[in-house]
């Protein structure tokens, strides 16, 4: 039986200060970074809604669900949101599935493949490739709200890798891809203007 899809939340709460603008509006491909991950998001996923400043106004129809606890504290912040928000509406959804803002080349079964280990409740899913952990790409229960909030009040609860030892937590791994440019890690992130000029040739030759 095929699990249902889950809501999204893009998690875009970070300052860009190594990219030198908002990296959601560089222009990529025929639109901009985050036209291009709503568009390889949306087949897999309910909903999608957008963990940024109130004031952001990018140039697509999208709800924001901004951070609840001030002072940009990280990605944790923004996953809190989404499943207060999540929560609030009363859709019934169990899951709220996290994707970062700056990563173009994210798997076509990342959902998919994020809901096939068998956890209990309270048990989060995660990306990984290369050997590296990818947290911000995870499957959290809403089950897991109110410890989260808890968590992150204090000030140095920051890191995801420590709130996810408090759960049973799978990483899930994917491989790199080849292609004519060289190897593509599906979770490469885009930083710097470097990297969003290499994000751009494998965009040309992306299998």
């Amino acid at each position: 039986m095929t699990a249902p899809r889950p809501p999204a939340l893009i998690l875009a709460g970070g300052r860009s200060s190594r990219m030198g603008s908002d990296k959601l509006l560089l222009p990529f491909g025929k639109g901009t970074l985050l036209t291009h991950i709503l568009a390889r998001l949306a087949p897999q996923v309910s909903d999608i809604a957008l963990n940024a400043s109130p004031d952001l106004t990018p140039a697509h129809d999208i709800r924001l669900v901004p951070d609840t606890v001030p002072g940009q504290p990280g990605p944790l912040a923004g996953v809190l949101a989404g499943l207060r928000d999540l929560a609030e509406r009363a859709t019934g959804e169990t899951h709220l599935l996290s994707v970062p803002s700056d990563v173009p080349f994210f798997p076509s079964d990342l959902v998919a493949r994020l809901q096939q280990p068998a956890l209990d409740p309270k048990g989060i899913t995660i990306a990984a490739s290369d050997g590296r952990t990818h947290p911000v790409f995870g499957l959290w229960p809403v089950a897991l709200a109110d410890d989260l909030e808890e968590w992150i009040r204090e000030p140095q609860n920051r890191r995801m890798s420590a709130f996810l030892a408090r759960h049973p937590t799978v990483a899930v791994p994917w491989d790199l891809v080849e292609t004519p440019v060289g190897m593509l890690d599906p979770f490469m992130n885009v930083n710097t203007p470097a990297d969003i000029d290499e994000a751009r040739r494998f965009l040309e030759v992306e299998p």
